[in-house]
C-alpha cells in the first residue's frame, strides 16, 4: 500500500514537472513572438525579418562580425536598434520583475491583493528617487544615486506598512490594505511637496510623466542592472520556494515545517524593496502588473511557488510588451503612459477579486 502511494506521488510529481515544461515552452515562443511584433508595430513599420537583421548587425559589429548589409534606412535602423529594442526589453524586465514581486508580496503577507502599487512600496520608491532629482540626495553615489534613493524609499515603506499590519503577533489583512492605501497617500503628498518647492522648474513635468509610468527614452546602458536584479530575484525565490509555500499555508504550518518566517520576512523585505526601487527609478510607478500576473498563474498552475515563479516572470513580461505596445500606437502620435493602461485593466480586475467569494479560503482574507 505504501509502495503504491509513493508510486502515485511520483507520477503526478513527474506529470507536474511536465506540464511545467510545456508550460515554460509555450510561453517563451509566445515572449519571442510578442518581442517581434512589439518592434515592427508604430507609425513607422519595419518587417519582423528587418527588425531581427538590424539587431544582428548591430550585435555583430560590437563583437568586430561584419554582416552583409540590409535593404533598409538609416532612419528604421535607428527607430529599431536606439529606440524600440532597448525599450521592448526594458518593458520585458520589468514585467518578470514586478510579477515576482507579487508573487513574493502576496506570500510574505498572505494575501492575494498584496502588489507593490497597492501597499504603497512604489509610492515609497517614488519618494526616494524624486528626491534624488529634486535635491540631489545621494550624488555622490553618481549613476547609482536613483536606484538606491529609490530602493531606501521602497524599504522604508514596505517596512512601515508591514507594521501597521501586524497587531499581537498576527498579520490582519484589512489593517495591510488600509495602511497600504494611508502610506500611499502620505507618500504621494510628499513627492508633491517635494516637487513644488524645488527650484527645479522643468522638474514638474518630468516627474508627472514619470509618476504615471512610462517606458520611452530608455537607453541600452539602463538594462543591465534590472537584468541581474531579475535573475538574482528569480534564483533567490526559486531556492526558497518551500518557504514561500510554508508562508502561503500560514504562521502555524510555516513553524511546523522548520521555516524561520521572521528571517524569511526580512530577506524578502530587502529583495522587494530593492526590485520595486531599481523598476521604478527606470520606469515610473507601473501599478496592478504585481496583482494581476500572479493570480492569474495560480489559476492556469497552481500555488507551488516552483511553478508559480518562472510562469509568473514570463507572463508578466509578455503582458508589459503589449501594454507598451497599446500605449504607443492606441493615440498615435501622442502617447499614453503605461501605468494608465495597467490602471485601467487593474482597477476591474480588483474589484473582480473582491467580488469573488473563494478568494478568502487560505490566503489569509
Amino acid at each position: 500500500m505504501r509502495d503504491n502511494t509513493m508510486s502515485a506521488a511520483s507520477l503526478h510529481f513527474a506529470l507536474q514537472r511536465r506540464r511545467l515544461r510545456y508550460w515554460l515552452l509555450a510561453l517563451l515562443v509566445l515572449l519571442a513572438i510578442s518581442l517581434t511584433l512589439a518592434i515592427t508595430l508604430g507609425p513607422v513599420r519595419i518587417a519582423p525579418q528587418q527588425a531581427w537583421h538590424i539587431a544582428a548587425q548591430e550585435i555583430g559589429l560590437r563583437l568586430g562580425l561584419e554582416l552583409a548589409p540590409g535593404d533598409w534606412s538609416v532612419s528604421q535602423q535607428q527607430i529599431v536598434w536606439r529606440i524600440r529594442l532597448p525599450r521592448v526589453l526594458l518593458a520585458a524586465l520589468a514585467g518578470a520583475g514586478l510579477a515576482l514581486v507579487g508573487v513574493a508580496m502576496q506570500a510574505m503577507v498572505r494575501n492575494p491583493l498584496a502588489d507593490p502599487y497597492l501597499l504603497g512600496v512604489s509610492s515609497g520608491a517614488s519618494v526616494g528617487a524624486v528626491a534624488v532629482l529634486a535635491f540631489g540626495v545621494l550624488a555622490f553615489a553618481g549613476s547609482l544615486a536613483l536606484p538606491l534613493g529609490a530602493f531606501a524609499g521602497a524599504l522604508t515603506a514596505c517596512t512601515a506598512v508591514y507594521l501597521l499590519a501586524h497587531v499581537q503577533g498576527q498579520l490582519l489583512a484589512s489593517r495591510l490594505i488600509l495602511g497600504g492605501v494611508a502610506v500611499a497617500y502620505c507618500l504621494g503628498g510628499v513627492t508633491s511637496l517635494m516637487v513644488l518647492t524645488s527650484d527645479q522648474r522643468e522638474l514638474a513635468n518630468a516627474v508627472l510623466t514619470w509618476t504615471l509610468g512610462s517606458l520611452a527614452g530608455t537607453r541600452w546602458d539602463e538594462l543591465g542592472l534590472p537584468a541581474a536584479l531579475l535573475l538574482l530575484g528569480m534564483g533567490l525565490l526559486l531556492g526558497q520556494a518551500r518557504s514561500l509555500n510554508a508562508l502561503l499555508a500560514g504562521e502555524e504550518s510555516a513553524a511546523t515545517l522548520g521555516v524561520d518566517t521572521t528571517r524569511t520576512r526580512r530577506w524578502l523585505f530587502v529583495l522587494v524593496s530593492m526590485v520595486t526601487g531599481v523598476l521604478v527609478a527606470l520606469t515610473g510607478p507601473i501599478g496592478f502588473v504585481g496583482l494581476m500576473v500572479p493570480h492569474t498563474t495560480r489559476m492556469l498552475v497552481g500555488a507551488e511557488h516552483r511553478r508559480v515563479l518562472p510562469v509568473a516572470a514570463m507572463l508578466g513580461a509578455i503582458f508589459l510588451v503589449w501594454v507598451d505596445v497599446v500605449s504607443r500606437i492606441s493615440f498615435a502620435p501622442a502617447e499614453v503612459p503605461v501605468g494608465v493602461i495597467t490602471s485601467l485593466l487593474g482597477g476591474p480586475f480588483f474589484v473582480w477579486m473582491l467580488c469573488r467569494k473563494n478568494s478568502s479560503k487560505g490566503l489569509g482574507l
